[in-house]
């Protein structure tokens, strides 16, 4: 067993769990997504960006490209609620509530994208 593949897909998958544990609940309501659940949501995101720099093959770009996907959202997602939460007059809404966790929903998408490549890559390696 290789030790390296297991880390990298250890991550992968982690990430993909946590985005989709704080997705979950009513799009609206912010008592239904947990602050630190999302940002471990994208610092473990971001460790999934870092791992995959290194692999140089046509997979590995992919993998690359659906990461840097995620976490374009997830940041962009940790932006408006820093602005929501700190900088708004009217603080968190249910309506830029309702953005943040479109965001998240886009790297959980990304993150899917991810782990199917990174489940066909194993099946290929394998046979």
């Amino acid at each position: 067993m290789n030790t390296e593949k297991v880390i990298f897909a250890f991550f992968i998958v982690l990430a993909l769990t946590l985005n989709f544990g704080f997705f979950i609940g009513d799009i609206d309501n912010p008592a239904h997504h947990a602050v630190f659940e999302f940002a471990a949501a994208l610092a473990v995101s971001l460790i999934a960006t870092i791992l995959k720099l290194g692999d140089r093959s046509p997979m590995g770009a992919m993998l690359l490209a659906t990461s840097l996907v995620a976490d374009l959202q997830l940041i962009a997602a940790a932006l408006l609620w820093g602005w929501a939460a700190q900088v708004s007059e009217s603080g968190m809404t249910p309506d830029i509530m309702v953005s943040v966790v479109s965001l998240s929903g886009g790297a959980l998408l990304a993150n899917m994208i991810s782990v199917v490549l990174l489940v066909a890559e194993t099946i290929v390696i394998r046979r």
